[in-house]
């Protein structure tokens, strides 16, 4: 399992939620004082571990539906992040002001953010039944969406090993 954590730790995408991770971590440790500063910490930290957490998931997988569902919640973990930060510093709950530091940090991971979702590939896919990417109306259209999965390829994600017990089989 190791062998797949340092696979997407390298990724700049995760190096720079790390980043995000680190300062919402700080500015966190700087609002633990009452309940309505608790509650914003809470949201700050909780969303910046979600971006960990998807990037991961994303990984996880190779299907372009399931990497796309993971990035749409990463976006909105990071705005949610932002915006309490942005309103812990409107309603003057912090003593320091961390809006331009982590604007600047957000800008950073949506650049290689987006960098990382265009690597995505499209053409591995399968229809999700929600019609979000497909439009299954049509007879044609579910005859293409059946020709676009690649059951084997789909199957190669999967490491044997990673399913076998490390418990040695009893012989009878």
């Amino acid at each position: 399992m190791s062998r797949r954590l340092d696979k997407y730790e390298k990724l700049p995408v995760y190096q720079k939620s790390q980043e995000l991770f680190d300062l919402a971590e700080i500015i966190a440790d700087a609002l633990r004082e009452d309940k309505m500063k608790e509650h914003l910490a809470a949201q700050i930290f909780t969303n910046a571990a979600l971006i960990q957490a998807k990037i991961a998931g994303a990984e996880g997988g190779g299907l372009y539906s399931l990497r796309m569902q993971n990035a749409v919640l990463i976006k909105l973990a990071v705005q949610d992040m932002f915006n309490a930060v942005s309103f812990a510093s409107m309603v003057k709950i912090n003593e320091e002001d961390y809006v331009d530091l982590m604007r600047d940090k957000v800008e950073e991971f949506r650049l290689v953010f987006i960098d990382w979702i265009r690597s995505f590939d499209k053409s591995y896919d399968i229809p999700d039944n929600w019609a979000i990417r497909f439009d299954t109306s049509t007879p044609e259209q579910e005859k293409l969406e059946e020709l676009m999965f690649d059951e084997d390829r789909f199957l190669d994600d999967f490491d044997e090993d990673d399913f076998e017990d490390d418990e040695p089989e009893e012989e009878e």
